[in-house]
């Protein structure tokens, strides 16, 4: 209720959606009166400028068809690359290597805050259509404090991952039964420094993802079946 960003109008069985962002705003309807509606209405209390079909907002690409809506940020993933200049830099197969653990790296070499923060703060803001990144993503971002060489390789190898998948986004189908899925995983004493683990959970509505997160415990778990349930925990109250 504080900062409302999204607002909801129901008439009989019809639904419109509003969604705000500073000055920008998206609006769709199942009916094209409500659309009309709203238009007019704001255009009479702002001054207003109409675009068109909704295919491009905040870095965010939409593309709409018959049979579903495709994201992706494919564009702001070629201007990371050119950014961090590895345009020209080998591909990898996948975003980190399966014997990676990542620790605090006391006797390593630092880099410049100014240029890790940086690369991290851009691949997060690119998790909004790639969650498949960011469990590393998310990992890197521990050591912002404290970034060593062994960290900043392991953010590049992120960005050698994307420059190979840039066009991958995420779909969302017409025409699908709606039924809601929510899934859960953890690891056990997965940081090397307090022995807390992850919990990663990811929520479906429609064959479509809807919500996804990967997220250190707060407890340090004493069993896998306990760091399990503290995962379902968060994954059921996501549902809710």
């Amino acid at each position: 209720m504080i900062d409302n960003t999204l607002f909801i109008k129901k008439s009989n069985s019809e639904i419109i959606l509003v969604q705000i962002y500073v000055d920008g705003i998206i609006f769709g309807a199942t009916q094209d009166s409500l659309c009309e509606e709203f238009v007019a209405a704001m255009k009479g209390e702002f001054e207003i400028s109409m675009m068109r079909e909704l295919s491009f907002f905040l870095r965010l690409q939409v593309k709409q068809t018959k049979d579903g809506i495709f994201l992706c940020q494919s564009k702001y993933c070629k201007e990371i690359l050119k950014k961090f200049e590895m345009e020209s830099g080998k591909e990898a197969n996948t975003h980190m290597p399966s014997s990676c653990y990542m620790d605090a790296d006391v006797a390593g070499k630092g880099v410049d805050q100014t240029k890790y923060r940086g690369l991290i703060g851009s691949l997060l803001y690119l998790t909004t259509s790639r969650p498949n990144i960011m469990f590393v993503v998310c990992l890197c971002a521990r050591y912002q404090a404290n970034r060593k060489e062994s960290h900043f390789k392991a953010a590049k190898r992120i960005l050698k991952y994307l420059k190979g998948t840039t066009n991958v986004g995420l779909w969302y189908p017409s025409h699908s039964p709606i039924h809601l899925i929510g899934y859960s995983d953890s690891d056990f004493a997965g940081c090397k420094l307090d022995r807390k683990n992850t919990s990663g959970t990811c929520h479906l509505l429609v064959s479509s993802l809807i919500s996804w997160h990967s997220k250190k415990q707060a407890f340090v778990a004493l069993s896998t079946a306990e760091a399990e349930y503290i995962a379902a925990g968060s994954c059921c109250a996501q549902i809710l």
